[in-house]
């Protein structure tokens, strides 16, 4: 006996992600939580997310780096990346290796702004993680954390319990 029940039209297509909101929305997730965190309002998107400063010929004092403007005696320029789930531990091993093209990035923007980096980065349904270069970190801190060459990495949850002189200048 033969079923004559067409089954294909049950199974609904995956739908498609728009990243670029997805990112968006990650940075404003990270602006509320520094800005609640903090007691101010001055953390925001940049314009055109990070790449303003490299796109547009503007004056040395109005350039900005990185996803996020912070205050201006916050220590760090802030590189925001959500999702990239198929990244592990494993891919720090990687040449290719997504997680090592954002610490770069993040690292060339650092020297543009002469400031530290603070690469924030989350995977669907899971801690933020912060990838921060390991000299800058204070030996004081005791959290879980991993260090990987001249890097640590640390869940931003605790990082923000630093004291308030590890932010700001």
């Amino acid at each position: 006996m033969k079923d004559d029940f067409d089954l294909s039209n049950l199974k609904t297509p995956k739908k498609r992600i728009n990243s670029r909101s997805k990112g968006s929305a990650f940075e404003r997730k990270i602006c509320n939580l520094f800005n609640s965190t903090f007691e101010t309002k001055e953390f925001c998107r940049t314009p055109g997310s990070g790449a303003f400063a490299t796109t547009h010929s503007l004056p040395e004092h109005l350039k900005i780096h990185g996803d996020l403007i912070t205050p201006e005696n916050f220590k760090y320029i802030i590189e925001c990346k959500k999702g990239y789930n198929k990244e592990n531990l494993s891919s720090l091993f990687s040449s290719n290796s997504k997680l090592i093209e954002f610490i770069n990035q993040a690292k060339k923007d650092s020297i543009k702004a002469n400031k530290p980096f603070m690469l924030i980065w989350q995977q669907d349904r899971s801690d933020i993680i912060c990838v921060l270069d390991k000299h800058i970190f204070p030996s004081y801190l005791d959290f879980k954390s991993l260090i990987y060459k001249d890097y640590i990495i640390v869940r931003l949850k605790d990082l923000l319990k630093a004291e308030i002189n590890f932010w700001f200048n």
